[in-house]
């Protein structure tokens, strides 16, 4: 009986206060955002980069609303799980996308680990051999991994303090940058053969990927003190605290080097556009920042992310094993969050990690909007032009990155698409076999009948 006990997961009401939670949602999204996809949009679409990070948080406030919507009405640890199945009950499209949204949130930690070692590299003239780079991201992780198993308390102070820090460095960074460029006029009139359409929605969706962070506040929605207030608190502070700090420092970024030298240090511009600007010791104080801003990203993110496929374990969409390990779901499913983000950190290069999680965040964004509009808008009393609009908006950035990519590396749209289909046909025995034998499903009397 004991060991049964020990196998239940536990959460903690009211252990994270509202300026704890909105450290752990920017925690998320600064990692990744600024530090290395500054160059990578720039490559995309030329020096309409910091536009398209302006364009990226209109569409993610379209976004927001949504899960802010179904956050105050039912604030659970389980988040998007949860959301998904309030809208599609205990069948396929719950179980896939709701994995879809696990795998591009490891993946975002792979990101973030990967972007650590990058600029870490810059302090030691870089990473000629290719090697210390992902030694680093999985050191990294594995420190991460070690904070997270101490408990809420030392995860929401050790992240608060790194968010204070970063946030504060990186304004210092942005505000410096821009004072002493020697102008603020960025040519938007010639962005040359990356300035199409196409390109640059292709860059406003990676440009989601640095404000999505926002939706990890969603899986502490039953830790968080007050969650059906300051769960939808937390969200708005977070996107608009992310929409000045981008857009000040992609002005500072595309004042001080050229579209070429941005392209060129892609997987570390901030960090080279401090050195013309302020020479060696800038370089060595922006390195500091992104080590703090992606350190505490992956902290906060393995947090929720292993939270999520808990309730996911406990809802019986996803199968699960111990293999022997002792502890609760909770601690099995961080060791299983870990270990997928140490082999993605090894092997994948940024850009291919990148491509990878806005396809995935996209589409499970679609399934949640089309969720609210056509089954929750009553319950949760949304309004139905807001997520229609969000639905068009995540199509259009969608078709735009997956035209590009078609074009220059058709690999990863190959890998995204054979993962998705490798997820729908092995959710679809699981659930068949597990309704089969006659389970029961959690929760199942609040979730709606779609049959």
């Amino acid at each position: 009986m004991s060991r049964e006990q020990d196998r239940t997961t536990r959460y903690q009401e009211g252990s994270l206060t509202l300026p704890g939670t909105v450290m752990l949602g920017t925690g998320v999204m600064i990692g990744a955002g600024i530090f290395a996809l500054t160059g990578q949009m720039a490559q995309m679409t030329g020096v309409l980069f910091p536009l398209a990070f302006l364009a990226a948080a209109v569409i993610v406030s379209f976004s927001a609303y949504s899960y802010i919507k179904i956050s105050n009405a039912w604030p659970s640890a389980g988040g998007i799980g949860m959301y998904l199945y309030k809208a599609y009950g205990n069948r396929l499209p719950t179980a896939f996308n709701a994995l879809l949204m696990y795998f591009s949130m490891v993946i975002a930690q792979s990101f973030l680990a990967r972007t650590f070692g990058s600029y870490t590299m810059q302090l030691f003239g870089g990473d000629e051999s290719g090697r210390m780079v992902p030694i680093l991201g999985v050191s990294l992780i594995l420190a991460a991994f070690l904070i997270n198993l101490l408990g809420n308390r030392m995860i929401q102070g050790t992240a608060s303090l790194i968010g204070v820090l970063k946030i504060g460095g990186i304004l210092i960074f942005g505000v410096v940058g821009v004072w002493i460029a020697d102008s603020l006029s960025v040519d938007f009139s010639s962005p040359g053969e990356a300035g199409t359409m196409g390109n640059f929605l292709g860059a406003t969706a990676l440009g989601i990927l640095a404000f999505k962070g926002f939706t990890t506040i969603t899986n502490s929605g039953s830790e968080v003190i007050d969650p059906k207030r300051n769960v939808g608190r937390a969200i708005i502070i977070s996107i608009a605290a992310c929409v000045v700090i981008y857009t000040l420092v992609g002005f500072a970024v595309a004042s001080n080097l050229s579209l070429a030298e941005i392209v060129e240090t892609q997987d570390y511009s901030l960090a080279a556009a401090a050195r013309p600007a302020l020479g060696e010791y800038a370089v060595w104080f922006t390195v500091a920042i992104a080590m703090m801003a992606t350190a505490g990203g992956i902290l906060a993110s393995i947090f929720a992310v292993s939270r999520m496929l808990a309730m996911l374990t406990e809802m019986k969409l996803v199968p699960h094993r111990h293999f022997g390990m002792p502890g609760s779901i909770q601690k099995h499913t961080l060791v299983y969050t870990v270990v997928l983000g140490l082999i993605l950190t090894a092997f994948f290069d940024l850009s291919r990690i990148a491509a990878l999680g806005i396809v995935f965040y996209l589409i499970m964004d679609i399934a949640i909007h089309w969720g609210v509009l056509r089954y929750l808008r009553e319950d949760v009393q949304a309004k139905a032009w807001v997520p229609a609009m969000a639905i068009l908006l995540d199509l259009l950035v969608l078709g735009g990155f997956v035209w590009v990519k078609l074009n220059t590396d058709p690999f990863v749209i190959g890998v995204a698409v054979v993962a998705m289909i490798v997820i729908a046909v092995a959710e679809q025995i699981f659930l068949k076999k597990f309704q089969e034998a006659g389970h029961s499903v959690h929760d199942e009397s609040h979730a709606h009948d779609h049959h």
